[in-house]
């Protein structure tokens, strides 16, 4: 047959979520995948893994069979063997089945994230814990913090429409790294480049891509962000910047806030961040100059334990300026929250049970090792159904959750595409289809649009999808909800009409949908999102989360993070691979090549310090364990950072533990929150 270009979204856990033309060779083949030609935002433009996704969905290492350990956990697919679809499912409700008489459903954890985006394979599962009475997820790995930070000063989540960045004349790129995370973003910024002279402003801890990109760059310690943020806003009062009759409409205490910074000079920054006095003035002249100023904020600054705040001083800089005012002017973290769209069906959220526990998936290790107050009074976990997710190595605290994984008494099963470490630690695997393989529905955090997508090419083997893995479940553990008896597709066409949307299949014709809310509401003209209308430079923390004791009234720089101390002289970054997106594309034959083995970014004099050089393997280590890496001499960094770019295998690492292992499952405030960017540890020659 000829090559056909069909439209499809990529369903990865990039903000972008981007719209895709894929060229469908033969009903079970794929060629190359493009960025949509026709939308405004993709504009033609993916990343290189997803482009090359043939190479990930064609692998000769995909899962088509069930299959039912027989050997040592953690030993591979060797120490399983194949079974039918009848034989493990009847397994698997048997053993549920007993385990919530025994225990209760409790003691039932099913655990997913955004291995897929598509809200049909992603969110059915919460269908199913809460009609099946299991314990629930709180969903902490990736934007509770900057979530948190974020809602606390615009009482909703959305910001600017991220087309307007080819409108701006200033791009502050804060805390993110899209030239290798979310390419998009560059093609707007370059476009503002050539049409308007705009110029890029970078801040981050180390030289990434998209630092070299820039006109300015600012490398700052992990965790100073507030700091800066603060300091900016002493310069945007001092200067003469600040929108006093904008502040005074709104936001709640613009005196009290003007009071605060005002001895939180660039000389009090500059001790903290790592930046001279000169750089932060500099800093503070471009952007308190430019009305059209955008700030297009990354999701790396605030996971940290003072997250939420970090985020929290640096939204407020659009509001001081007055920048909302002017198109092209604002930020945006993401705009997850402007989606019209009812999830009740998908979600099973007629069926939800707050009074049933809520488990945090980045406590994994704790709980799985019996930790009574991550238990919350309620039984053990005995039994877990993983879906999107690969906490074997995504997880903090790696070596609690391998223990945990370890038990005999945990029966585990693990839905996938791949052998995957978790995989590995399973009772029972099963074979999941890819994106292009069923029927879903995408919005994009980093973007405006809904989309609605078709099955483009039939899935090899046994692979079912996370929908038809629920359905069968569904039905033989008595489980009565609608969301069960029908299709991925009739769930699409419904939620589309109780959402007030046009129906799913002419949104699948016109391939995706504006839902933008329009300049006056994106920019908040009308009023912030918190009930009297206005920005929070004061935010109420309780309001967040409970964990609010000791976070600050105001912005600032907040001290709860893993300082560095003469035992653990260094501050490590654990920042995403160009070519890996968390775990995912690890198995891709380009992706491995092109990004080696696993390093640690450590600056020259440091190695010289340590008596060591690049090339060598140094020893990385906290009191949660240590790992080995080859060390790279890095000028891009300050003194005492070090940066190990991942998340690569365990087994890909010397000693077979990767990052995680060093990342601790402390909760961030105010309301948990993954601190992968905050770890102190120390650094030897081995």
């Amino acid at each position: 047959m000829a090559v056909e270009i069909l439209h499809s979204t990529c369903p990865h856990d990039c903000p972008s979520t981007c719209l895709l033309e894929v060229e469908k060779i033969s009903d079970t083949e794929i060629g190359r995948i493009h960025g949509a030609k026709d939308n405004d935002y993709t504009a033609g433009v993916v990343c290189a893994k997803v482009a090359r996704y043939a190479e990930r969905i064609h692998h000769s290492d995909r899962l088509t069979t069930p299959l039912r350990r027989i050997g040592e956990k953690g030993k591979g697919i060797e120490a399983f063997e194949e079974i039918t679809w009848d034989e493990a499912l009847d397994e698997i409700t048997a053993k549920f089945e007993e385990v919530k008489a025994k225990f209760g459903g409790e003691a039932i954890w099913p655990y997913h994230f955004a291995g897929t985006m598509g809200w049909v394979m992603r969110d059915g599962l919460d269908r199913f814990r809460h009609t099946y009475g299991t314990s629930r997820q709180h969903s902490t790995i990736c934007t509770t913090l900057p979530d948190s930070g974020w809602n606390a000063g615009h009482g909703i989540k959305h910001g600017n429409d991220p087309r307007e960045i080819a409108e701006s004349d200033l791009i502050v790129v804060w805390g993110g790294n899209p030239v290798s995370t979310q390419v998009n973003v560059m093609t707007h910024i370059s476009k503002a480049k050539k049409d308007r002279g705009a110029k890029l402003v970078v801040i981050d801890v180390y030289e990434t891509p998209t630092v070299k990109a820039a006109d300015h760059s600012y490398l700052i310690r992990p965790g100073t962000d507030g700091a800066l943020a603060t300091a900016l806003m002493h310069i945007m009062f001092r200067d003469g910047y600040a929108d006093r009759e904008y502040m005074s409409e709104f936001a709640d205490a613009p005196e009290e806030l003007e009071a605060h910074v005002r001895n939180k000079s660039p000389q009090w920054a500059a001790q903290i961040t790592g930046l001279s006095v000169e750089e932060i003035e500099e800093l503070g002249s471009l952007y308190g100059k430019v009305d059209c100023a955008f700030i297009r904020i990354g999701y790396g600054f605030a996971r940290s334990r003072n997250g939420a705040v970090n985020m929290h001083a640096v939204t407020c800089l659009p509001v001081i300026t007055g920048k909302w005012l002017h198109k092209g002017g604002g930020c945006l973290y993401g705009n997850a929250g402007m989606y019209p769209l009812d999830w009740g069906l998908v979600m099973g959220l007629d069926a939800r049970d707050k009074s049933i526990r809520e488990l945090d998936m980045c406590r994994l290790g704790p709980i799985l090792l019996g930790n009574k107050g991550d238990l919350k009074g309620g039984p053990p976990v005995k039994a877990m159904l993983i879906q999107n997710t690969n906490p074997a190595v995504v997880c903090p605290d790696q070596n609690s959750v391998h223990a945990g994984f370890r038990r005999d008494d945990l029966f585990l099963v693990v839905h996938e595409q791949f052998m995957t470490e978790t995989a590995e630690f399973a009772d029972i695997v099963l074979p999941a289809t890819m994106f292009l393989e069923h029927d879903d529905m995408y919005t994009g955090g980093g973007h405006v649009y809904f989309s609605v997508t078709k099955q483009i090419i039939d899935a090899p083997g046994q692979c079912r999808s996370n929908h038809e893995l629920m359905c069968a479940l569904a039905e033989r553990l008595g489980l009565d909800h609608p969301g069960f008896k029908l299709t991925a597709w009739e769930i699409i066409e419904e939620t589309c009409r109780i959402s007030g949307l046009p129906d799913a299949e002419t949104l699948w014709q016109n391939h995706w949908h504006d839902c933008s809310l329009g300049e006056d509401e994106m920019h908040f003209r009308n009023g912030f999102g918190h009930a009297d209308k206005k920005f929070r430079f004061k935010p109420n923390w309780a309001e967040i989360g409970p964990d609010f004791e000791g976070m600050p009234s105001l912005p600032g720089y907040y001290t709860n993070i893993d300082l560095a101390n003469d035992k653990h002289p260094f501050r490590m970054v654990a920042a995403p691979a160009r070519n890996y997106l968390n775990s995912s594309f690890t198995e891709t034959p380009t992706s491995k090549k092109r990004e080696g083995r696993p390093t640690i970014k450590i600056h020259p004099d440091d190695l010289v310090a340590l008596g060591a050089k690049g090339g060598d393997v140094v020893q990385v280590g906290n009191e949660l364990g240590e790992i080995q890496v080859h060390a790279v001499a890095f000028e891009g960094l300050q003194r005492g950072v070090c940066v190990v770019e991942s998340i690569w295998p365990n087994k890909a690492h010397i000693g077979k533990q990767g990052v995680n292992v060093l990342i601790s499952a402390e909760q961030g405030q105010p309301k948990g929150g993954g601190v992968f960017h905050d770890t102190a540890v120390w650094v030897r020659a081995t």
